[in-house]
């Protein structure tokens, strides 16, 4: 949620709105929008629509939908949900409304259950594009 230097909603190198390197809504390598290894539309090991540990999808420690210290859906420090500039999340997934919308496309709906959950109404999909 950070709009600072390489935050999720930042539009800077590797920020989460980026469509540069690493950014949130590259193709690229390791990127967002990305279905290579690693990529935020991975399913595979460490991707962002794995549901295995660390995985964006995972709920367990770190993982994406975690409301854990450092986890994605965390507004604590280093948390996906903070807006706080200082030791912003780092992820491989999109930005939050651009995740959804890929998330509920993939059928994964508890998982998109608990995003909505957590992710404030101007931000899901339908109300963000």
């Amino acid at each position: 949620m950070s709009t600072g230097p390489r935050g999720g909603m930042s539009t800077g190198p590797y920020g989460g709105m980026s469509t540069g390197p690493y950014g949130g809504l590259s193709t690229g390598p390791y990127g967002g929008m990305s279905t290579g290894p690693y990529g935020g539309l991975s399913t595979g090991p460490y991707g962002g629509l794995s549901t295995g540990p660390y995985g964006g999808l995972s709920t367990g420690p770190y993982g994406g939908l975690s409301t854990g210290p450092y986890g994605g859906l965390s507004t604590g420090p280093g948390g996906g949900m903070s807006t706080s500039s200082v030791n912003a999340y780092k992820s491989n997934i999109p930005p939050w409304p651009y995740f959804l919308r890929e998330v509920e496309k993939r059928g994964f709906s508890r998982e998109a259950a608990i995003i909505r959950k957590h992710l404030p109404d101007h931000l899901w999909p339908e109300n963000f594009f």
